[in-house]
């Protein structure tokens, strides 16, 4: 028997895909369109195996809807802009676009052996002027609406590259990759008003109800951060100031013990600016950068400027004013007045500096208190629910002149400057005389300059001699242009558009060809982009909408988030991380290092990563075993949304199961050879059963391709393999035919390689990718005869075959006759006899 030569069949199936254009597509209105996406990668110059994990769970579907015959675009591109390969290039003294470019080949050809089904004939690198080009159009767009405009701002910003960084990219007050401590720095910066599409965003979530997983929905929910509430003013004593104070919780108003601003308040510094220690303080607070998690985690620390304010409702009570850690200037106005009894934050600072904590909504003895309960200890809303008490002080406070109702949102708007040379020129130049003038559209694009040096810090495009000296476009004198960049976001909320139509010049895309192919049917990705990549997305469609550009309002129909990539890791006796292959175990079953032999401690299982070193090559991976082994293992080993744990044993059963359907398959076509036979009138019980176990998998392995359950769409095939396997011996030709066949079809979308193979030892002189899914006879998708319980007064006595669909009487004979239910009822009266066609036989007897 010849073995499965996996290397020489997968190259040649990938060049016949390749020869014939496979996937590549072109509109056809006569023909329904399919858009599956997976998210686009950033080319570090290696995959890995969550690339593998995501682009199988696509080519799956993508292979699925072809066969289903729907004209299914399924493009590739790269997410090419972005600080790693500035950083690259002054760790390697290498351009970023070198790298950059380097890397896109080097995983390319790593995707391409594969074997996935891509369109490669659209792929897009959103380094490419081609494609920048046209998303500084759209900024312009943008900003001619009004949707971009410039402001100064407190930042992120990370010392050690010289950038300001994203609140998702402060782990614990430090830079994401640098490490450095984030500092609060005001700067002046371009912004995207998404806060605009607040209600909108918000709406289009029910849209994508069934579509999108509920968490992801309740993500984006909970990060817009709609609440109503009641914006008012505090007079501050002995002077004629105020202080505007924005709560989602007026109800409890009568709790209220002090009043905190943000460091960045204009009134901190007028109340506090004198006083020692304040700006060793404010030093402090921006030493902490703006993210949320940094200041839910921190000690919750203040400085007293010495004032007080009040409120006429409280009747001259005082409170002391301070300036807070853990206040934002961008959420609400920047000002609060802290209830420490229903409030962590709150409670842990009155704790800190104590202030008065007074329980006002009763339901629990144990501070603080968050949940549900009555008003007390407030004058005039004692007794009510916190909902009248919310609508009474809103009444009381707006009668007063001193505030109003008002909806807020957590959502800001979109800062999308970045002070890096690797990104997107922002297209605005600055003349002393016409002021902020936009690029001219035959000036676009405006390109990076080649020439740049890293040997001084910031941003390069500050510091190049010449490149952001320009001229005017409106007077024609000297001017300069803006040297930030796009942040990366920008260019990956509008690549699905772009792959519609990758090659116009003019414009983004034609928008007869989105209209076509938008939305996408099927995105793919992780969960970790599930909040700022979509809702981003999100906006940039809307906005791109009212711009013109497009009818479509939500880019993604649907959503499915994959699970992470898991790895056990390993630790030398001096605690330091092993790589998977600098480990090996002995003949006793030790773990040791392949080098030394040294004692090896096996640790927990966790999310593959450079720094814990538990990853794997999947080059190695596909050059020892070959894709289709990497793919079934993927997509075999757990639920595609849960997380995977890579084994070497689960992937080389997978390859050992690829071997043995080529084999089972090649034995089967001695047999039944290249000819389809004819299927017999009549079949043994064998044939039958094998043809309904067939007509089964075709139905059944679709239903879960459809519904993402692509572990069980591979258990179903390999039972049918393994029926395949043990009765071939006794089936007909004709069965046996028939089951070789589908049994194909049905394992190219996991293993399509080995499924060319056979495919095309079957005889067939097309490819399999080809072909349509086959059809399933409903009349074999049952049997003809089935297993009924019986049961005796409630409790199940026998079982019983009976034909499907049989009378009444055929039915009570054969349950009364069986001699198990004859022990049962002997000697016993029976009453009556209940039959529930096809699904039991119930006697009752007497006594």
């Amino acid at each position: 028997m010849t073995r499965y030569n996996v290397k020489e069949s997968e190259a040649k199936w990938r060049q016949a895909w390749l020869d014939q254009k496979c996937f590549e597509v072109t509109e056809d209105p006569a023909k329904e369109k399919y858009y599956v996406l997976a998210m686009l990668p950033y080319p570090s110059g290696r995959i890995h195996v969550g690339h593998v994990r995501n682009y199988s769970l696509s080519d799956v579907i993508a292979r699925y809807r072809k066969a289903s015959g729907y004209n299914v675009i399924n493009p590739m591109g790269w997410d090419a802009f972005g600080l790693p390969a500035e950083n690259a290039a002054l760790e390697r003294k290498r351009h970023p676009a070198e790298w950059t470019y380097h890397n896109i080949e080097e995983m390319k050809a790593q995707l391409q052996g594969m074997g996935l089904a891509l369109d490669w004939s659209r792929e897009v690198a959103t380094c490419h002027p081609g494609y920048y080009k046209h998303e500084q159009k759209m900024f312009l767009d943008f900003y001619e609406k009004g949707l971009a405009y410039k402001k100064e701002s407190t930042v992120n910003w990370d010392p050690v590259d010289n950038c300001v960084l994203a609140n998702e990219q402060v782990v614990d007050g430090k830079g994401w990759r640098s490490g450095a401590p984030v500092e609060r720095r005001t700067l002046s910066q371009w912004f995207l008003k998404i806060t605009d599409y607040a209600d909108e965003l918000l709406d289009g979530l029910k849209e994508l109800e069934g579509g999108w997983p509920e968490k992801v929905r309740i993500m984006q929910e909970n990060w817009i951060g709609k609440s109503q509430g009641l914006q008012f003013k505090w007079d501050v004593k002995g002077t004629d100031d105020t202080i505007e104070v924005y709560t989602t919780r007026p109800d409890t108003f009568f709790g209220s013990s002090f009043i905190a601003l943000s460091a960045d308040h204009p009134m901190a510094k007028k109340l506090a600016g004198d006083k020692q220690g304040f700006d060793a303080f404010v030093k402090e607070c921006n030493a902490m950068g703006t993210s949320e998690t940094a200041l839910e985690k921190a000690e919750k620390l203040g400085f007293d400027t010495g004032y007080t304010a009040t409120h006429p409702l409280l009747g001259g009570k005082e409170l002391p004013i301070y300036v807070a850690n853990f206040i934002l200037m961008d959420y609400g106005t920047g000002a609060i007045y802290g209830v420490p009894a229903h409030d962590q934050r709150d409670f842990d600072f009155a704790k800190k500096y104590d202030l008065p904590i007074t329980q006002v909504i009763d339901g629990s003895d144990e501070l603080p208190h968050t949940g549900e309960g009555q008003v007390i200890n407030s004058d005039f809303l004692n007794g009510l629910s916190i909902t009248e008490a919310k609508a009474e002080m809103i009444k009381r406070v707006e009668a007063l002149g001193t505030g109003f109702g008002t909806t807020q949102y957590r959502l800001r708007d979109w800062g999308i400057s970045r002070q890096r040379y690797w990104g997107c020129p922002v297209p605005i130049i600055y003349c002393d005389d016409c002021g902020t003038v936009p690029v001219p559209d035959s000036q676009l694009p405006v390109e990076l300059p080649e020439d740049v040096t890293f040997d001084k810090p910031g941003n390069p495009l500050d510091h190049h001699p010449t490149w952001k000296q320009t001229s005017c476009p409106k007077c024609g004198k000297d001017a300069t242009r803006e040297t930030d960049t796009f942040d990366t976001f920008f260019e990956s909320s509008w690549y699905q558009f772009r792959y519609c139509d990758p090659r116009n010049e003019d414009k983004g895309f034609a928008k007869e060809k989105s209209d076509y192919w938008m939305p996408v049917d099927q995105y793919i990705g992780g969960v970790e982009h599930a909040v700022l990549h979509l809702l981003y997305a999100r906006f940039f469609t809307r906005a791109l909408s009212d711009c013109g550009y497009t009818d479509v309002k939500e880019p993604f129909k649907a959503l499915f988030t994959q699970g992470m990539v898991n790895h056990v890791t390993y630790q030398n006796e001096k605690g330091e991380w092993l790589y998977p292959t600098e480990v090996m175990q002995n003949e006793k079953g030790d773990f040791i290092t392949v080098e030394g032999s040294d004692p090896v401690k096996v640790g927990r299982v966790q999310k593959m990563s450079k720094s814990k070193r538990n990853t794997i090559d999947p080059q190695d991976i596909l050059d020892t075993y070959g894709s289709d082994a990497a793919r079934l293992f993927v997509l075999s080993d757990s639920p595609p949304e849960r997380d995977l744990e890579w084994t070497e044993s689960g992937l080389e059963g997978a390859w050992r199961y690829i071997g043995r359907v080529y084999r089972m398959v090649i034995e089967a076509i001695d047999t039944i050879g290249t000819e389809k036979p004819a299927m017999p009138n009549t079949l043994p019980e064998t044939d039958k059963n094998m043809r309904m176990l067939v007509h089964q998998s075709i139905k059944y392995v679709a239903d879960d391709i459809e519904k993402f359950h692509m572990n069980k769409a591979v258990a179903r095939i390999r039972e049918l393999s393994n029926t395949i396997e043990k009765t071939s011996g006794e089936l007909d030709k004709a069965v046996l035919h028939e089951a070789c066949t589908n049994f194909v079809q049905l394992l190219a979308p996991f293993a399509p390689h080995v499924a060319e193979e056979l495919w095309s030892a079957l005889g067939n002189e097309t490819l399999v990718v080809e072909e349509k899914w086959p059809d399933y006879d409903e009349g074999l998708l049952q049997s003809d005869e089935l297993t009924i319980a019986v049961q005796v007064n409630g409790k199940m006595r026998a079982t019983i075959n009976l034909p499907r669909d049989c009378d009444k009487d055929l039915a009570e004979k054969t349950a009364l006759n069986d001699e198990n239910v004859v022990k049962f009822t002997e000697g016993k009266e029976i009453r009556k006899v209940i039959v529930v066609p096809n699904k039991i036989v119930n006697v009752v007897v007497a006594g």
